[in-house]
């Protein structure tokens, strides 16, 4: 795991098209922003686990067959 220290209104890039922006630190937060194609499913990773802890199908963990599907929230 890389671990990067940012200021606000700093970015990191992840290859050519992905932009992460720090936005904001709060005392408990770090408000972050994402420029990514739309094509790139950006999922917070609770929202890809069921109550069991599973890995829900068509999550932004690997499964290219369900990656274009419009109902991953955005």
């Amino acid at each position: 795991m890389l671990v990067l220290s940012r200021k606000p209104g700093e970015r990191i890039l992840i290859g050519p098209d992905v932009k992460i922006t720090v936005i904001r630190i709060g005392p408990n937060t770090v408000r972050i922003g994402i420029d990514a194609p739309g094509s790139l499913n950006i999922v917070r990773e609770e929202l890809c686990f069921d109550d069991r802890g599973a890995a829900i199908a068509g999550s932004a963990l690997g499964d290219e067959a369900h990656r274009s599907d419009p109902g991953l929230p955005r």
